[in-house]
């Protein structure tokens, strides 16, 4: 028979995730979103580059938060999907960290130079696992009925498009893109922010149990 403390607890453990997943993904959706829109007026500078680097580390608890919240709706493919999407984003994160924090300050003849033997093969190979994992997560998204039909949909269809269209020159349709995918976060962020309970059990309530 389960401790009358493992229900409370457990609880509240899935609200504070629930809620740092919920905020870091709204900050993770801002900042893809706001400097993109800066860029597709200025095209990409340094100040719009720092933010799009560090903002895929900040969407990995929302990912987290967002399949815990759904898990027991999606199953196998949920947890199949989660892990390969995880793998993705980490690998991906990282060529967005090095591409805007590094890359970008280099000279076209020396990115040329640099860019030799297995690195190229290695970043498609990157972005073809964050296609993937993305493609599945949205599916369980859509399977699982927990959020929004229309940011499910987006997570599964647009999401994968950005590992592959970041690599074109920055444009009118790169900067939509990356607003889009901004707006697909901060939208599953709410969504997510709004399945939290409001109120936690009182410990009170909790003793109380206990002595009778």
């Amino acid at each position: 028979m389960p401790s009358p403390l493992s229900s409370p607890s457990s609880s509240s453990s899935l609200s504070s995730t629930f809620r740092v997943g919920a905020l870091c993904g709204l900050l993770a959706g801002l900042l893809i979103a706001l400097p993109s829109m800066v860029e597709a007026f200025t095209g990409e500078t340094s100040a719009t580059s720092v933010p799009l680097a560090f903002a895929p580390a900040f969407a990995l608890p929302l990912l987290t938060a967002l399949h815990r919240r759904q898990g027991p709706a999606t199953g196998r493919l949920g947890t199949s999907a989660v892990t390969l999407n995880l793998i993705g984003l980490g690998l991906f994160g990282g060529a967005a960290f090095a591409s805007n924090l590094v890359l970008f300050y280099f000279d076209d003849a020396i990115i040329d130079e640099t860019l030799t033997g297995p690195t190229v093969p290695a970043l498609f190979a990157s972005a073809a696992v964050f296609a993937v994992g993305c493609a599945l997560f949205g599916a369980s998204l859509i399977r699982a009925r927990v959020f929004p039909r229309l940011p499910s949909w987006g997570y599964a269809v647009v999401l994968p498009l950005l590992a592959f269209l970041t690599a074109l020159p920055e444009s009118l349709l790169t900067s939509a893109l990356h607003v889009l995918v901004g707006t697909i976060l901060i939208w599953l962020s709410t969504a997510l922010w709004r399945m939290v309970p409001e109120t936690e059990p009182e410990p009170t309530t909790v003793l109380n149990r206990i002595a009778v």
